[in-house]
């Protein structure tokens, strides 16, 4: 797979699993032989919903935020997100003594607003589509000078998420395929050159919801694509999928999986269940993806991003 060698390099991801290590966990990868054997195949979770904020979105955060000289971090950071990207830079901002501001949709789910507001972050709702995103990041920092950090389209946020399965790989050194969720693609992207890299070119699969299937829809027709709508339960996956992403994507990824809302809540049931760990609809598109491919993933060992673990409780048991 070609990649560019100026932007992305072993030495690179490995330089950055370093300068966040003091503001990241070293997260775990879980088994269920329960799961297992219902899969026909054997599956080893890297559990980013134990990560800081509850997600991945910590690295790389974490690492483009550390990479600002220090005029740029003189006037705060800005971001917009629906929640987990917005909880990262604001408690990366945080442990570095930085201001945030964070711009999120009036529907962002409210477990998510209430952290990023514990991070201190200063946060400035706006409409729930990226124009209105865009616009009201455009206004603060024409009022802050604060620096844009990207949710996902950015080399340094790709990187910085590339950590994670580079961890995966040094832990689990046999995997026969890796699969994570794929929204912006920072996440996805970052699997692709740490599977390059490190784990000797792993097949890479994605899971995507149906109700959100611009990545699978960009490598169909060949061009990147947007979302016309979106209509999941997969809150964290409705972003457009990035340009840089994009390239890596169409090029290291062998397949992404689409699943529908139900497949996507008999994942997350079972891995509440079975593993007794907390995961949001995200996080369990790739284990959907999964079950709903049998034959494709039949006894594989197979490297899973759990990708994050922020759900709202007090709406959930609101309902019971």
């Amino acid at each position: 797979m070609p990649i560019d060698s100026t932007l992305y390099s072993a030495e690179k991801i490995s330089a950055a699993a370093t300068v966040i290590s003091p503001f990241v966990h070293r997260t775990p990868v879980l088994s269920s032989s329960a799961i297992n054997e219902l899969a026909a195949c054997e599956i080893f979770f890297k559990c980013e919903n134990f990560q800081k904020v509850g997600a991945f979105k910590m690295r790389g955060a974490s690492y483009a935020i550390q990479k600002l000289s220090e005029k740029q971090k003189q006037f705060g950071v800005i971001t917009h997100s629906s929640g987990n990207h917005a909880q990262a830079v604001a408690l990366a901002a945080k442990l570095l003594n930085l201001k945030a501001y964070i711009v999120m949709p009036n529907n962002a789910p409210k477990v998510k607003v209430a952290a990023v507001e514990s991070y201190g972050g200063v946060i400035r709702f706006c409409e729930a589509n990226i124009d209105s995103r865009q616009r009201t990041v455009d206004e603060i920092m024409s009022q802050t000078n604060a620096f844009f950090i990207p949710p996902f389209d950015h080399v340094d946020i790709i990187i910085g998420q590339a950590t994670c399965t580079k961890e995966l790989i040094e832990e689990k050194e046999d995997l026969d395929m890796l699969i994570c969720p794929v929204g912006g693609g920072g996440l996805l992207g970052g699997t692709i050159l740490s599977a390059h890299f490190f784990g000797k070119n792993i097949p890479v699969y994605a899971g995507e919801p149906e109700g959100a299937s611009d990545a699978y829809e960009s490598l169909k027709t060949g061009k990147r694509l947007n979302n016309l709508t979106t209509n999941t339960i997969a809150d964290g996956l409705l972003t457009p999928l990035g340009k840089l992403n994009y390239e890596l994507i169409k090029d290291g990824v062998n397949q992404i999986l689409l699943v529908n809302d139900l497949e996507i809540k008999a994942a997350m049931q079972l891995i509440w269940e079975r593993m007794k760990i907390i995961v949001e609809p995200s996080a369990a598109v790739p284990l959907a993806s999964i079950l709903k491919n049998k034959a494709l993933f039949k006894g594989k060992k197979i490297g899973l991003i759990l990708s994050g673990g922020n759900v709202d409780l007090n709406s959930f048991f609101s309902r019971i």
